[in-house]
């Protein structure tokens, strides 16, 4: 019986939920995990994360290709429709879904780890690596993170929302080659990717739009920014609210020079230390 761990990433998506996916699986230590990456190219990368053993699945249906009937799951995603997910609960002896939707429930044969539910079989956390709650000097005044996905070069159109502030720019994962030399002749300060935990650590103010991006340098002692980009979800703006970060609607520049203005006096919420109790319940639910 073996223990896998699906999470959607890609292109079009980013790697939000698979930043979260290496948290736990770093913090589940020596457990035999197999990560189930919805994407080749990241799941090739998934070692330089920390996890050993990672596979590109393609698409969500091909779970049952790798994990047999009674294997258990960790499922990171919102592709599966309610009939999917039923057949999924039916087909894994334990099936553990994280969900980011405030208006979701807890269905009967799952488990459910969540930022706004609470309850039996429940576990109420945000995944954050510990490595993010060591502060560090905050030797970049501000940077910008749009995300690992751009395919529509959205950063690229919107360029006059963050430009004149003369930010850090921290590429993503999936850009084009051409776009990434574009974006380092257009900011003089830019990271690339694999500086990732360096620049969201040592950012005093961060503007993105990666929700993962904002728990961490939170918990780092940054001050984060939210960008709501229109084809994203907005699953985690009320989760937002709670922990008073600020975030800015449609590129909306005047909004954003207001929030940095005033942001030394705006008082963010703490982020919990919650990895160890995601760890806890899973291992009390896997009987590991």
């Amino acid at each position: 019986m073996k223990l896998y761990y699906y999470v959607h990433t890609g292109h079009r998506i980013g790697l939000d939920r698979f930043r979260r996916a290496c948290t736990i699986i770093r913090a589940l230590g020596d457990i035999d995990v197999t990560l189930l990456c919805s994407d080749f190219r990241i799941a090739n990368e998934a070692r330089h994360f920390g996890v050993s053993k990672a596979v590109g699945i393609d698409v969500v249906r091909n779970i049952p290709k790798i994990a047999n009937h009674g294997d258990k799951i960790i499922f990171d995603s919102d592709e599966a429709n309610p009939i999917m997910l039923e057949d999924m609960r039916n087909y894994f002896s334990t099936f553990i879904r994280i969900s980011d939707d405030k208006d979701d429930s807890k269905a009967e044969g799952e488990l459910l780890i969540s930022p706004y539910l609470s309850g039996e079989g429940i576990c109420n956390a945000v995944a954050v690596d510990e490595k993010y709650f060591v502060k560090e000097e905050k030797t970049i005044e501000l940077s910008y993170f749009f995300g690992d996905d751009d395919y529509e070069k959205d950063l690229e159109k919107n360029l006059s929302f963050v430009e004149d502030l003369n930010p850090d720019l921290l590429l993503g994962f999936y850009y084009f080659l051409d776009y990434e030399d574009f974006l380092r002749n257009k900011f003089k300060n830019h990271h690339e990717f694999e500086e990732y935990d360096e620049v969201i650590k040592k950012s005093k103010i961060l503007i993105t739009a990666s929700p993962q991006a904002v728990f961490e340098n939170l918990a780092s002692g940054g001050k984060p920014i939210y960008v709501q980009r229109e084809e994203h979800m907005t699953d985690f703006l009320e989760f937002f609210k709670t922990l008073n970060v600020p975030f800015v609607k449609n590129y909306d520049k005047a909004h954003l020079i207001d929030i940095i203005s005033s942001i030394n006096n705006h008082n963010y919420s703490k982020m919990e230390h919650s990895a160890k109790k995601i760890v806890d319940f899973i291992k009390e639910n896997l009987t590991l």
